[in-house]
């Protein structure tokens, strides 16, 4: 910088810059370029702003626009900058508009015609120089300007003009010649009684002016660009040379810039694809190694059930839960009780205990009733070996009754057994009828006695034994298996647990009277369908080799009542015979809840009896890590866990018997350091001395020092409500708490600690079931097993952190991770599935272009997963209809269910909202066939997947509509779009016949809400456009000017 060259002066804040000359110093020197720059847009000149510098309308580009269009742009147009897109900001004295940042200062637009008073020289004066009047400048036609005082040596300008007013005045611009930038806009008295077009606004020059600024923007913008990079003269109107005014434009471009990623570059469809990949990978994993199994019946008698001799089976308890009678009718719990009793085992064996979780005198009086039905019943069932032994489910076959029936006696008793049972359901039937308005003072029994239970969250435990050892005979003299019934106490202010507290209440109670071996627990619809199934069971569990490490004997669930073309996929055909066959050859299958066999040991959470072999690491584990190492006190753990249950296996004599665990274990000195302490024991455990040591004795049976007539007041203690606090119950010991799907949790504790499970698959299904045949039951029935899943996901018992130092192996973890994951899958299902709508809307295509290498690549992929498919149903022996149906449901579940299990799940583990447990309607079907398949039901869950049919629907019209108007060239790339927006449909077509019912009527609500938010969606998305990038986006728009 030159010395002497004045002095310089000006505030950053209010954007001034002033340069003050010596005295006697030439004038101010030619701004090159400054002189002539022209508007773009209109082709006038810019002009100056309101602090006498040129006007630059964007900070980013400088790209010239005078200040007319600038507010023009601001208020009627886009807002931003023609050429790069920046919104506009607002500069001094330019009038606000929605979007503008706020300032912390004065808003000069609220004080912009208010002068200051007083000084009349320094408030009313503006700056001039002499110049004479010129044109208008296109900055002076639109908007008033206020005056602005400029720093001269400290004094204001001399020269001054009249106040004006806000309607009388315009800012005046030379048309030609040089500017000072120092020096303001002059300011021409404007008489608003006069034509404006003697002032030059609205005249024909200004109208030509346009016309020429619309001519230019249909010229390409690459045309522009080479006008600028030809540097050939001066550019037209700009009267400066084109590289000089490039160079003076770039120098004002900033330094750096954001570059965002493009949203084409992040494209939804690849994020879906990623998950379903690895969705994929984690189903396939654990359906490496699948495995069938054959039980052999003879020789299980034959070692342990000889003729004449004393049966050598294990006892074994079986559990009933119900919880409210009105859902779960007393008939269907009645069927299965019967079957319980008629079961093919030694009746000294099998003890039947049913949970009324409800507390509900209607299941207390049909129990009673069932109770007297089976002394006929049962004799029945064994004389002429009757499959099934459900009486409802007996009767109502339509097979040849007499196959292989012998006996002349059959038929008549046949007959009498019908008309008994008729007349059995008959009371039953009364009993529900009565029960259906409680009286107001509540339920009485038969001696006056008020119910206990008539409040059912606040009662006491209540136990009545109805068939026993003990006078429990059949019409033919013979011993019925025992029968009880057990409803645990409730009280406020106590968390029961729902189903999973049940449970455990009845291992509990089962312990102290009869103390099985094994339990075995079914819901309440759930009969025995076949009355070898316990001893299908035992063939597994009493297995010299794999009994000391099974935990339970899984059985697949099988349903009655189900339409013939399955429409919900009620039988899970895909789940129960391929997945758990697959998890059957790794580690065991899950538990799924209902007809499964446990070992006692195994819900006491002791370890199992393990091998040399099962105690070495897995071969991933070895590849890794390499052998392990023989440690000192890993040997010795092995060693003292093999004692152990050496010690509880060798004799069924208990270890602690009472006066022992009274006296503090003494006599056991050479034992102590392989049993806790009685201390331990009742924090693990409960106070309870009688159940303690009941947990000691692994082949079954009560302690021979145990007093039978103090067991009732004992098993009323242990399903006392306070019993389980500051125990283990739920967390180490029995049915796992956490989450509503226990089964889950439960079979993942088990085989953390290294037990192994069996599957278990006779040739006639051991147990049977009613399915939720009804589409909002049905979906209400998945939600509640996907939001378990989320639970347990968002719990410390998650497989994928839990048990590292247990001994469950990486497949079977991994099926696990697939077991609560799945959910999960829902969001990208839900966008995959509104995918093809969207691009028959936008004209884009699902999947990206690809080179000929990747296509390849791909269709490999393709014919690798479809071989896979093939594969799975060839050896599962699964029907192609059922693999569809399974497909079908699971779109189904994942755009209703699912979805709301994840945002359930998320309220419930973060915010503590808790959701409400449904139990699962079992209505049997009497009003006809399948009738209740087209009963329709309100739920929301109904919503988001009809939504995706109205927006794949639109698409569709969209896409066929836009075709027709294109010509055929247009019908090749449409068909590929519409290709998939029919593959949604027919995933959801079953969803779309079920909204239909019988009289093809769906709820109004239903329609308006889908319709609504399928309108929301689409509009949405053409507002966004992901497809587009924002270059892509401004090479379409153009510059933009005042046809904005």
């Amino acid at each position: 910088m030159e010395a002497n060259a004045g002095m310089v002066a000006g505030s950053h804040k209010r954007n001034e810059f002033v340069m003050i000359r010596h005295e006697g110093e030439p004038g101010p020197k030619l701004l090159k370029n400054f002189n002539g720059q022209e508007c773009q847009i209109c082709g006038d000149t810019v002009g100056l702003s309101a602090t006498g510098d040129l006007f630059v309308a964007c900070n980013e580009c400088a790209f010239p626009v005078c200040r007319a269009c600038y507010e023009y742009e601001r208020k009627e147009g886009n807002k931003s900058c023609p050429q790069c897109k920046t919104r506009y900001k607002r500069h001094k004295g330019s009038p606000r508009v929605d979007g503008d940042d706020e300032e912390d200062d004065v808003d000069d637009l609220d004080n912009e015609f208010s002068y200051r008073q007083g000084n009349a020289k320094a408030g009313s004066k503006w700056q001039l120089q002499g110049q004479e009047d010129v044109d208008l400048s296109s900055s002076s036609r639109h908007e008033p300007q206020h005056r602005i005082p400029r720093l001269t040596s400290g004094q204001q300008v001399s020269g001054e003009v009249p106040d004006a007013s806000p309607d009388r005045h315009s800012i005046r611009s030379p048309s030609s010649g040089y500017v000072d930038p120092s020096l303001p806009v002059p300011v021409r008295i404007v008489d608003p009684s006069k034509d404006l077009n003697s002032y030059g606004l609205g005249s024909v020059d200004w109208k030509e002016r346009v016309d020429g600024w619309k001519l230019k923007q249909d010229k390409n913008i690459v045309q522009m660009t080479n006008k600028y990079n030809d540097g050939k003269g001066d550019m037209e109107g700009t009267g400066s040379n084109g590289e000089d005014l490039l160079m003076a434009d770039d120098a004002r471009q900033p330094l750096s810039r954001v570059v965002p990623i493009p949203s084409n570059q992040l494209n939804l469809y690849l994020i879906c694809e990623i998950w379903f990949a690895l969705s994929w990978l984690l189903d396939q994993f654990p359906k490496w190694y699948p495995i069938n199994r054959e039980t052999y019946l003879e020789r299980l008698a034959l070692r342990y059930d000889r003729e004449g001799e004393p049966s050598q089976l294990a006892p074994v308890d079986v559990f009933v839960s119900t919880v409210d009678p009105l859902k779960e009718p007393p008939l269907i719990t009645a069927n299965t009780v019967l079957s319980i009793l008629a079961v093919d085992y030694p009746v000294d064996k099998v003890s039947c205990y049913v949970s009324d979780d409800g507390s509900a005198m209607l299941t207390f009086e049909a129990l009673s009733e069932t109770a007297e039905f089976a002394r006929k019943w049962v004799p029945f069932c064994k004389k002429h070996n009757i499959e099934p032994r459900a009486p409802e489910f007996y009767f109502a076959q339509k097979i040849d009754y007499l196959k292989d029936k012998i006996q002349p006696s059959f038929v008549k008793e046949r007959r009498a057994m019908k008309r008994e049972y008729e007349e059995f359901k008959v009371r039953i039937n009364a009993l529900v009828a009565k029960a259906q308005k409680t009286p107001e003072e509540g339920w009485t029994m038969q001696d006056g006695t008020p119910w206990p239970g008539n409040n059912p969250r606040d009662h006491p435990g209540m136990i009545q034994v109805f068939l026993g050892h003990s006078g429990g005979l059949d019409t033919d003299g013979n011993e019925l298996p025992r029968l009880v019934y057990v409803s645990r106490e409730k009280r406020p202010g106590f968390q029961h647990h729902k189903k999973a507290g049940a449970m455990n209440a009845l291992i509990r109670v089962s312990a102290v009277l009869t103390n099985g071996a094994y339990l075995l627990n079914v819901d309440c619809d759930h009969y025995f369908n076949n009355s070898k199934a316990l001893r299908e069971a035992m063939c597994f569990m009493m297995d010299p080799a794999l009994g000391k490490k099974t935990c339970y004997v899984q059985f697949p669930q099988r349903f009655d009542g189900i339409d013939l073309h399955d429409r919900y996929a009620n039988r899970n055909i895909v789940f129960f015979d391929i997945n758990l066959k697959g998890l059957d050859g790794i580690q065991g299958p899950v538990y799924v809840g209902t007809g499964c066999c446990f070992n006692r040991q195994a819900l006491y959470g002791y370890d199992p009896v393990l091998t040399e072999a099962d105690l070495e690491p897995n071969i991933i584990f070895k590849s890794c890590c390499g052998s392990r190492k023989k440690r000192k006190g890993g040997d010795r753990s092995y060693i003292d866990s093999k004692k152990r249950a050496m010690k509880r296996t060798e004799s069924s004599v208990p270890i602690f018997n009472m006066e022992d665990m009274e006296e503090g274990i003494e006599g056991y000195e050479d034992e102590r350091s392989l049993l806790m302490s009685q201390r331990s024991l009742e924090k693990r455990f409960g106070q309870s001395p009688i159940f303690v040591a009941s947990t000691f004795m692994e082949q079954g049976g009560i302690p021979p020092s145990t007093d039978p007539a103090s067991l009732l007041k004992e098993a009323i203690h242990v399903i006392s409500c306070g019993y389980e606090d500051k125990t283990e119950w739920g967390k180490e010991i029995g049915w796992i708490y956490g989450s509503v799907t226990e089964d889950i949790l439960t079979g993942f504790k088990m085989h953390a600690r290294g037990w192994i499970s069996i599957y278990c698959m006779p040739p006639r299904p051991a147990f049977k079931g009613s399915a939720p045949i009804n589409l909002s039951d049905r979906l209400n029935q998945v939600l509640r097993w996907a939001l378990g899943s989320i639970e347990i996901l968002l719990s410390r018992h998650c497989p994928i952190w839990y048990g590292y130092k247990g001994r469950l192996k990486l497949l079977e973890r991994v099926a696990y991770i697939n077991t609560i994951v799945y959910p999960i899958t829902s969001i990208p299902l839900i966008a995959y599935c509104v995918l093809p709508a969207i691009c028959l809307l936008t004209g884009k295509f699902i999947i990206p272009e690809i080179s000929n290498y990747a296509g390849m690549w791909f269709i490999l992929l393709f014919i690798s997963i479809f071989a896979t498919g093939i594969l799975e149903l060839r050896w599962s022996g699964v029907g192609i209809e059922d693999w569809w149906r399974n497909e079908q449901f699971w779109v189904i579940g994942g755009t209703s269910a699912h979805l709301f299990a994840v945002f359930q799940g998320l309220l419930k583990v973060l915010a503590g909202i808790d959701t409400s447990f449904t139990v699962t309607s079992k209505a049997s079907d009497e009003d006809g066939e399948f009738t209740e398949l087209y009963i329709f039901k309100w739920t929301s869950l109904l919503i988001p997947p009809t939504t995706v049919l109205v927006i794949n629907m639109v698409g569709i019209v969209a896409g066929v509509s836009y075709a027709v108007n294109s010509g055929y060239q247009s019908w090749g790339p449409l068909f590929g779009r519409l290709f998939f927006a029919f593959w949604v449909i027919a995933h959801l077509y079953p969803f779309l016949k079920g909204l239909m019912g019988r009289q093809n009527r769906t709820p109004t609500i239903v329609i308006v809400w889908s319709i609504l938010l399928a309108s929301i969606f689409s509009l949405l998305w053409v507002h966004i456009d992901p497809f587009t990038s924002p270059t892509q986006k401004a090479a379409t728009m153009g510059q933009c000017g005042v046809n904005c």
